[in-house]
């Protein structure tokens, strides 16, 4: 007697891993649609900023490199606020003007700009 309710228990426990289905195929995984970091979107809305205000500083030069420089030497912080700023209507020239300012973006672009003597 024992046994057989052993059995019955354990015969109930596989159940539960059994394909119900075996003929149905199974459904692909759905991707859901990815969107961009806050970190990202204040990244593009600031270097679309930085490069207005290097172009409005460098009139006619690539100003590509410059505003790589400054991107990449700016905080998160400092990046959204530009995105801020910029979103405002305000001048984004002093934040620009303060990353510049600092020796690794100074000789990020000073790199850039023989970079771009040398090709030209």
């Amino acid at each position: 007697m024992r046994l057989a309710v052993v059995l019955t228990a354990s015969a109930l426990a596989l159940s539960g891993c059994v394909v119900q289905n075996p003929d149905q195929a199974a459904l692909p995984p759905v991707a859901l649609p990815t969107m961009p970091s806050p970190d990202a979107a204040a990244r593009t809305a600031a270097r679309t900023a930085v490069n207005q205000e290097m172009a409005r500083r460098l009139p006619g030069a690539n100003v590509a490199p410059y505003t790589d420089c400054v991107i990449n030497n700016a905080s998160a912080a400092e990046l959204a606020d530009i995105g801020r700023q910029t979103a405002s209507g305000g001048n984004v020239g002093d934040s620009v003007a303060a990353i510049v300012g600092r020796p690794a973006t100074s000789e990020c672009i000073a790199r850039a700009a023989a970079s771009a003597r040398a090709t030209a």
